[in-house]
């Protein structure tokens, strides 16, 4: 049986080795060319493989696909077809781009599907109607409530009980390259006696993942964590940024708003977790027991290496954290347990960021929060300046990769620019 997973498989398209996009992954995303419309796209290499022209051309006719499923501005459609849909057609085009794929669909695809990447412009691979920030990683927890809390006591005693989350701002996600603006609110200083107004001084990223469902569910409908998965088509690299000093004030008693809604950025590529069943791996010991709907079988955590880094113009870029998708505490299939087990409804193209990532050494702190240690302890950059937080010009870089046998499966980057804040 053909296994698209098969770290023995080779491609007839060039993919250089340090490449994400090797035959093995085969991510979905949208793009255009600037001559068509927006339409779904596959990656493999430096290039995009158009599967709209491919479905014009009748090669997937034996997967009864509807009319112009490609021919769309996102991919929430096609994931709407279901995981195991998504997988066949994964599975096909894993044959026609396979070395072994024959000349006249190798010439089809030469000549009218492969745009290089350097002429497609990425957009957001799904319409996100809603979006879950979760607070899943145990390292960050820690690190954040021994700053603003008491370092002996540091995580609130309902942490290891749930999946903490909150619902953030789904029409603010926007895709890599897509610049933002410091963002502006209220803050207060310890010792001031009243808050004041303007541009946040203390802007962080947040290193975080997000899972993505393919399934309208109804009202009052719970979805397990065995069955989780089936409802979750993949992962994107995902930053939340925060205005930490804005966050401070405004948090109590409902969490963050200024703080958080003003831009959350993701990789636009849509890595499956068909593709990613290789690199699964045991979670860490939950104790206490969870409660029994969070109780779960089977390996849900996934070995993700994960890295970011700060540049500004004229400035080589300086990692500054690499941390691993593995550290955090609560699995993705629990995340989706506790976030349906009330009945919430979920959709289609539904965003749900992991928390911030940070691992037990500083290395792998995932946030400028903890790196510097609420700016008490400046990070030195290659030009000889120093962050405690973000500032205006930087460019935040995340990446992520999973690496297993001689096969890496590659998320992109996560490109951003902060530009200042606009003039009111």
């Amino acid at each position: 049986m053909y296994n698209p997973n098969d770290a023995h498989l080779k491609s007839w398209v060039k993919v250089p080795a340090d490449s994400d996009f090797p035959i093995q992954n085969l991510p979905f995303g949208i793009f255009s060319d600037g001559k068509k419309s927006p339409r779904a796209g596959v990656a493999i290499g430096e290039y995009v493989l158009d599967l709209h022209q491919l479905q014009k051309g009748g090669y997937f006719d034996e997967l009864k696909l509807p009319d112009k499923i490609f021919k769309q501005p996102s991919l929430n459609a096609f994931f709407a077809l279901g995981r195991k849909k998504v997988g066949k057609l994964r599975k096909e085009v894993s044959k026609m781009l396979n070395e072994a794929a024959e000349n006249r669909t190798i010439k089809y695809i030469s000549k009218k599907c492969l745009i290089p990447v350097d002429v497609a412009e990425m957009l957001m691979p799904v319409a996100v109607a809603n979006y879950t920030d979760f607070y899943s990683s145990e390292d960050h927890a820690r690190n954040v409530g021994s700053m603003f809390r008491d370092p002996d006591n540091a995580l609130l005693p309902n942490w290891k009980h749930l999946p903490v989350g909150y619902h953030g701002r789904a029409s603010s996600i926007v895709v890599s390259g897509t610049p933002l603006h410091r963002p502006m609110g209220q803050s207060k200083a310890p010792d001031a006696d009243k808050p004041s107004f303007g541009p946040s001084q203390r802007l962080d990223f947040e290193l975080e993942m997000a899972f993505i469902t393919c399934r309208n569910t109804l009202l009052g409908e719970r979805i397990s964590t065995k069955e989780a998965e089936n409802d979750i088509i993949g992962l994107v690299l995902f930053n939340d940024w925060s205005a930490r000093d804005l966050q401070t004030w405004e948090y109590v008693p409902l969490g963050p708003f200024l703080a958080k809604n003003f831009g959350s950025s993701i990789s636009p590529w849509v890595v499956t977790l068909d593709a990613l069943k290789p690199f699964k791996t045991e979670g860490p010991k939950q104790e206490p027991e969870p409660l029994d709907y969070l109780k779960y079988e089977g390996r849900h955590h996934y070995d993700i290496q994960l890295e970011v880094s700060i540049a500004a113009a004229g400035m080589d870029e300086k990692v500054v954290c690499q941390s691993n998708y593995k550290y955090l505490y609560w699995n993705m299939v629990q995340q989706l347990a506790h976030h349906t087990i009330n009945g919430c409804n979920i959709c289609v193209g539904d965003m749900y960021a992991s928390g911030t990532i940070s691992g037990p050494e500083k290395e792998s702190w995932g946030s400028m929060l903890e790196l510097a240690w609420k700016g008490t302890k400046p990070i030195e950059m290659p030009d000889g300046s120093t962050r405690t937080f973000i500032e205006d010009g930087d460019i935040v870089r995340m990446r992520a990769r999973a690496e297993k046998g001689g096969v890496r499966i590659g998320f992109g980057e996560v490109v951003t620019e902060i530009l200042p804040p606009v003039a009111i």
